[in-house]
């Protein structure tokens, strides 16, 4: 009897992405990187192991985490596990010979440390046949632009999957589009639409790995230099000043917001040093989506923030009331800030119709 895996030993993929997660939620790095070799000397599709397998696997991880069904530091171990798998398999068989198609950049905005959609990417375009010059996670604009004046690209794909970094991503494809170079971005950041890509005058969107690696098989037009408007052309709102403001003020109104919640959340004066600190970063991580709401003036950004916070919030036990009062507290801060305040206003509403639950697994 040979040990030689055959084609008829492949598994279907639904069922290979279940022993995966098993083998990754479990910590069983050596069994996860088995499977999927395994499916590759069988001959399963790269792109399929990568885009529906391993990256489907890390997606459920978030969604685990997310629902409270999985610790943070479950979390963290299971997403080393598959990029460790992703690692494995991209090195495992060497890829067919093909003639190089062109040579792209693919790097994450500044700031941004999500770098498993990008990575990804830079996989299926080698295999496709790219040169692919992949920078990871938090690549600084000034660093990104000297990197493309040495090895002058095709396109630059950029990658983002919050939206806090749409700002940054903005200076990046002006920066880049400044000097002729096509930017195709990418990531949840941009919207399940495209539409924050269009709004930032990126050349080109796409909603996942294989939509872009489609998009440059097809040609990507070189950005003609000279077309790119400044910031506050594209973006008119941003005269009001309200984005620069709440920026500017950010501290502060992190502070005041703090105290004030103190002062009307009565059970916040038992809280321990650990719990006091995870309410300042809540606090700061509304400012900051608010913020961003305000540069793309888009409540939705905001609202969609703010409900999946309340999400997070209670299936973890902690009554989305705390979260109302918050954004409350923040409005009356911003009361002369006519957009955010719409914003703010928008989002209590949304939370207002935000059923609170006393945690995981309790459905009405």
């Amino acid at each position: 009897m040979t040990t030689t895996t055959t084609l008829h030993s492949l598994p279907e993929l639904p069922e290979l992405s279940e022993r995966l997660w098993t083998a990754v939620i479990g910590r069983d790095e050596q069994t996860a990187m088995r499977l999927v070799t395994a499916a590759a000397d069988a001959g399963a599709d790269t792109e399929a192991l990568l885009l529906d397998v391993v990256a489907g696997v890390q997606h459920r991880v978030g969604t685990e985490w997310a629902a409270d069904r999985i610790s943070v530091a479950d979390e963290h171990a299971a997403s080393a596990i598959t990029d460790r798998v992703l690692a494995a398999l991209a090195h495992h068989r060497a890829p067919r010979r093909l003639r190089i198609r062109g040579r792209v950049t693919v790097a994450c905005v500044e700031g941004e440390w999500h770098v498993l959609p990008a990575r990804l990417l830079a996989e299926v375009l080698t295999h496709r046949g790219w040169q692919v010059d992949f920078l990871g996670g938090h690549t600084p604009t000034p660093h990104l632009v000297a990197h493309v004046h040495q090895t002058n690209p095709a396109a630059v794909l950029l990658s983002a999957s919050l939206p806090t970094r749409l700002p940054t991503a903005h200076k990046a494809i002006s920066a880049l589009q400044s000097i002729g170079v096509s930017v195709m971005a990418g990531g949840r950041a941009f919207g399940p639409d495209g539409r924050y890509a269009r709004l930032l005058r990126a050349d080109a969107w796409a909603p996942d790995a294989r939509k872009t690696a489609d998009h440059l098989d097809q040609g990507l037009t070189r950005h003609r230099v000279g077309q790119r408007q400044q910031i506050h052309d594209d973006l008119p709102h941003l005269t009001d000043q309200e984005y620069t403001l709440v920026t500017t003020r950010h501290t502060a109104l992190v502070k005041q917001s703090l105290e004030t919640l103190e002062e009307r959340w009565p059970a916040m004066r038992t809280y321990s040093t650990a719990q006091r600190d995870r309410t300042t970063e809540d606090l700061a991580h509304i400012i900051d989506f608010l913020a961003t709401a305000l540069y793309v003036d888009d409540a939705e950004l905001f609202t969609t923030f703010t409900t999946w916070t309340a999400g997070i919030l209670t299936a973890r036990g902690v009554p989305a009331a705390g979260l109302r009062l918050g954004v409350d507290i923040l409005a009356g801060q911003l009361r002369d800030f006519p957009r955010a305040l719409t914003f703010l206003t928008a989002a209590t509403d949304a939370l207002h119709t935000t059923s609170d639950h006393t945690g995981p697994g309790i459905t009405a």
